[in-house]
């Protein structure tokens, strides 16, 4: 008898050590995993988007661009976006020498982080097994696959947005005022990252902290007036400093018409998304896809998203009704809230917007996506001798394989037999699942295994296959195949002309960038040895090197011959920067040794200024062909 006493806890000590040490290998392999599937011959896709590779080797090269997020070092014009994700690749650059895994690897990082804080945030309310699988759905979702290993803005929104929900978590626990204005902070920083996308979330982080905080409805409503003063300090205080530096004294700032961040982040980059009329855009209005609440499940975004969104669709719904008669500081339904709402408000407002949208914004929902799936599963199974929470389970799967079914029919020549084996063994998943209640324990279990195999192996090779692939220009998408997408007027042409000015820009971006007739716009040139040794020779002498209509023609021709090129008229071409007048006078000063000639899409709105500028070097200059590149020289005397 003593000796059973004394062993008891020994065993115990042990069980719950093996089980501690399972735990974290689990956590360890999967975050593993993602790390080999975001970091994976990551430099097979080059300079990827060309237009923020430029604005990371000015960053290395100047802190004033990096502190503005130039896009050439001499500090011309600024992205058209806020400039965290520059700030990131800028110091990266500066610490391991300009490169295309110094520039794409910070996304990967965040890609790994946000994997790691998707588990930590919902394990903590929900358990391992719940933090596991909704981190997995995330690792695994192919638009996440895609955005991880590419410079865009996104990666690092979503770091942020994810670290911010965690935050918001840890807030709630005991109603914390410190966590809640961390979560602030965050997300200011993620509009400092892309402006008021990053916002998307405030409902649902704002409405479960005054819903489900442990504390009384008075220092609810403080606590998120504090939250919000962090965010406004956060978001603003760099808005605050370009705004008080008078025009002419910094970079204008690309994407604005009276070279103004505010303007730029409510127009531009804020409402004009939603009703499409954005001064300056190229295709707006109806031409970037279709708006409705298809559009998440359609073929314009289906293939980046709709994997699992269905399941956590369903498991948002069934996860309220379990937890309808739960305390009002319950956790679990607190969980469905934050993360439900997240998804339900952000993709509302992708659904329905009608101006610029692409494909790979859907990034956004995927920690919603992987959160739900990872809740109502585990939610479910522990429930599951109740035939609600059984049939919650099956319906999730055969939602699922019938899902991945759709999607897997629009590239039929590309494993043909993974569509009728997902579709198949998830209805036969889904039948085992709603017998649940019925079943040996250890054939439920098993049941269960092959329900979440069955469920992931769509999105997961899919998601490799994303990552197999080189992406690059603007407009990266997923697949085995890597092509840009449908959408309309945006993905097949301008609503207007597409007047010449000289010669070529060169080619156009790779898998996921737009050649031919898009030119410049969406896709950066690759310039020759020949072009790029002109262009650099002697560039010291000049303020830029050369000036080019247009951010991303102005990037290639930047990054061959590493020389600030100056963008004339911002991404579109259509920004008052310079005017002509400014241009001339730049000339006139020898601060501009070449000027190349290109491509420009036309827009009905916003300035004329470079095309007034390319007409005026055409007819004062000689031209000068390099191969297919037109060059004037803007030193030589005029013709």
């Amino acid at each position: 008898m003593t000796l059973a006493v004394e062993r008891t806890p020994h065993v115990t000590i042990e069980r719950v050590s093996t089980r501690s040490r399972a735990r974290h290998l689990s956590l360890a392999g999967l975050l593993t995993g993602t790390a080999l599937l975001y970091l994976w011959n990551l430099g097979a896709s080059g300079w990827a988007n060309a237009y923020y590779s430029a604005a990371a080797q000015a960053s290395g090269q100047s802190w004033y661009a990096w502190f503005f997020a130039a896009t050439d070092s001499a500090g011309g014009i600024t992205i058209d976006k806020t400039p965290a994700s520059v700030w990131v690749m800028g110091l990266s650059v500066r610490l391991f020498g300009l490169g295309s895994w110094s520039v794409l690897v910070p996304q990967a990082l965040a890609g790994v982080g946000s994997v790691w804080l998707l588990y930590a945030a919902v394990k903590r309310w929900s358990g391992h097994a719940a933090g596991l699988l909704a981190s997995a759905a995330l690792a695994l979702t192919p638009v996440a696959a895609l955005m991880f290993r590419f410079n865009n803005p996104d990666a690092l929104l979503v770091l942020l947005l994810t670290a911010a929900a965690y935050a918001t978590v840890r807030a709630l626990e005991k109603a914390s005022p410190r966590w809640l204005m961390l979560a602030g902070a965050l997300v200011g920083f993620g509009f400092l990252t892309k402006m008021l996308q990053a916002f998307l979330v405030l409902p649902a982080f704002g409405l479960v902290y005054l819903i489900a905080a442990p504390t009384s409805l008075g220092k609810r409503i403080g606590h998120l007036a504090a939250a919000l003063g962090a965010l406004v300090v956060a978001g603003g205080w760099w808005v605050a400093v370009v705004e008080l530096i008078p025009s002419g004294s910094r970079p204008y700032i690309g994407g604005s018409q009276n070279d103004s961040v505010l303007e730029l982040a409510l127009g531009y980059n804020g409402l004009g998304r939603l009703t499409g009329d954005e001064v300056g855009s190229v295709g707006g209005g109806a031409g970037w896809g279709t708006a409705g609440w298809a559009r998440l499940f359609g073929t314009e975004m289906g293939s980046e998203i709709a994997w699992l969104l269905p399941a956590a669709l369903l498991a948002f719904v069934g996860g309220l009704w379990l937890t309808r008669r739960a305390p009002r500081t319950d956790r679990t339904r607190a969980s469905f809230l934050l993360w439900g709402l997240w998804l339900v408000v952000t993709g509302a407002v992708f659904s329905l917007m009608d101006g610029i949208i692409h494909p790979y914004y859907a990034v956004a929902l995927a920690p919603a996506v992987g959160a739900l799936v990872g809740l109502g599963a585990i939610t479910a199974w522990r429930r599951r001798h109740e035939p609600a929470a059984a049939g919650l389970l099956a319906a999730g799967v055969v939602v699922t394989a019938v899902e991945a079914s759709i999607l897997l029919s629009r590239e039929s020549d590309w494993l043909p037999w993974l569509r009728p084996v997902v579709l198949f063994g998830g209805l036969v998943a889904g039948a085992l699942l709603v017998l649940l209640p019925m079943l040996p324990e250890g054939f439920g279990k098993a049941a269960a295994i092959f329900a979440l195999v069955i469920s992931l192996a769509g999105p997961a090779a899919y998601s490799v296959a994303t990552a197999a692939q080189a992406h690059s220009g603007a407009l990266p998408s997923v697949g085995p195949s890597g092509q840009t997408g449908p959408g309309g007027r945006g993905f097949g042409g301008g609503p207007g002309g597409m007047p010449q000015f000289g010669g070529q820009t060169g080619q156009g971006g790779g898998r996921g960038g737009m050649g031919g007739g898009m030119g410049g716009l969406l896709g950066a040139p690759t310039p020759s040895a020949e072009v790029s040794a002109l262009l650099a020779d002697d560039a010291d002498s000049y303020t830029w090197a050369a000036a080019a209509v247009g951010s991303n023609n102005a990037a290639g021709y930047q990054l061959g011959a590493n020389a600030p090129v100056l963008a004339v008229g911002g991404f579109n071409g259509t920004d008052p920067a310079p005017t002509l007048a400014e241009f001339q006078q730049l000339v006139a000063d020898k601060k501009i040794h070449w000027f190349i000639g290109g491509t420009l899409m036309s827009s009905d709105s916003g300035s004329d200024d470079a095309r007034q500028i390319a007409e005026w070097v055409q007819e004062s200059f000689t031209a000068k062909t390099v191969g297919s590149t037109t060059l004037y020289d803007l030193t030589a005397a005029g013709q």
